[in-house]
């Protein structure tokens, strides 16, 4: 299987995000996941290959594991069947591509926080709180909560999403959809992190985006995937430090260490850095799924 980075499809282009190329396909819509990764609001000059795979098989398993939970945007993941006119495009479509339905998306980002990592900890070293939720004294970097936590945030075009309190997202679309977008984020990482934790992996902590068609909420987007989660595994987990990871943090780590300023280009990932990566996508498509990487 060949990298992607780039697709110009000769399609009507919806939208290009930093990993993601969107196409308008008439009253539907082509979602492919490109091999590009992004970190620090930055796409990376090296691509890792076959991650746009990964995450697009992964959240094809997750959708169908929670089909009796929530409705979702998907139509098919299967070459097969898509119209005729994209069946010619199946080199670079072929396992990293979804057709899905349109829908009016929220302007949030539904974030749940089964763990204390990452900017959530930095917040509760800077003032015992996280979103403007007050946390119990003494938690050590990547203690487990008591419960979930539900943080939401704002979608940025460009730039850094803004953390915002959920009564400022009822504010935003209205207390009844907040309601019950809250309550399914909830559900959903609920019962993903409980499986995932049979398969070994610790789901820290996740994003969800959700949709409406007519009155019908759905999840669109990406779920469960180690782009929009913390993947952790279960066998090497020890509180009171940061955590080894199936996820992109190992790319953030690396970055991190050669003292780029996070302002300017970034900094050239090495053979390593990205063979590593690669590989850490696979395991955890793997054992979530429950199958041997094929593609």
């Amino acid at each position: 299987m060949s990298v992607v980075t780039e697709t110009n499809l000769p399609l009507k282009s919806f939208k290009k995000g930093k990993v993601r190329d969107v196409y308008d396909v008439n009253d539907k819509l082509l979602l492919i996941v490109t091999d590009r990764i992004s970190a620090f609001d930055f796409v990376l000059p090296e691509p890792i290959p076959n991650k746009g795979i990964c995450l697009t098989q992964i959240s094809k398993f997750w959708f169908d594991f929670f089909k009796d939970t929530a409705k979702n945007h998907v139509i098919s993941a299967e070459i097969g069947d898509f119209p005729d006119d994209l069946k010619q495009h199946k080199e670079i479509l072929n396992g990293r591509s979804m057709l899905v339905k349109k829908a009016k998306v929220f302007p949030v980002e539904c974030i749940v926080r089964g763990y204390i990592s990452g900017s959530a900890w930095k917040s509760y070293q800077k003032s015992g709180s996280v979103c403007g939720i007050n946390l119990p004294k003494g938690l050590k970097e990547s203690d487990k909560f008591d419960e979930p936590l539900f943080t939401p945030s704002t979608k940025a075009e460009s730039g850094h999403d803004i953390n915002i309190s959920y009564d400022e997202m009822k504010k935003l679309i209205g207390n009844e959809d907040a309601e019950r977008i809250k309550d399914l984020s909830l559900e959903l990482y609920n019962k993903g992190a409980e499986y995932a934790l049979e398969k070994g992996i610790i789901i820290a902590d996740t994003k969800f985006e959700f949709g409406k068609i007519d009155d019908t909420i759905i999840i669109v987007d990406e779920l469960l995937t180690p782009d929009s989660s913390r993947f952790w595994p279960a066998d090497k987990y020890k509180p009171g430090r940061s955590q080894p990871s199936f996820d992109k943090q190992y790319v953030r780590d690396y970055l991190s260490s050669t003292g780029w300023d996070k302002n300017s280009n970034p900094p050239n990932l090495p053979n390593y850095v990205v063979e590593e990566t690669q590989n850490k996508y696979k395991e955890a498509y793997e054992k979530i799924t429950g199958e041997k990487f094929k593609f």
